[in-house]
């Protein structure tokens, strides 16, 4: 279950990320509010699968699955340049994450 809630989590920190973008400074409300609730939310599962997932391992799973959402997100949606350097940078850190899942 802790894995479960720590890969939402980390899905959740691509949306804070996203809102935090759209809020433009926290300047409009509703993806200001968005922000605040993927915050605790995706905080809030990071700290319950630190029970039992060791700190190094999570809190990297967590960024990692972050990081590439946004990634992601930003070259889908946003115009973010796509390129096979990135491709192959954000598939080293897809590689990493589940090298430490494995290796749990």
């Amino acid at each position: 279950m802790a894995w479960l809630v720590l890969i939402l989590s980390g899905f959740l920190e691509t949306v804070w990320a996203v809102a935090l973008e759209s809020s433009k400074g926290f300047t409009r409300l509703v993806p200001s509010l968005v922000f605040g609730v993927a915050l605790l939310f995706s905080m809030g599962g990071l700290a319950y699968a630190m029970r039992t997932i060791p700190i190094g391992t999570g809190y990297a799973v967590w960024v990692g699955i972050g990081a590439v959402g946004t990634a992601v997100y930003g070259m889908a949606v946003l115009g973010d340049a796509v390129t096979m350097a990135r491709i192959g940078c954000l598939l080293l850190i897809v590689s990493g994450v589940v090298g430490l899942k494995v290796l749990h």
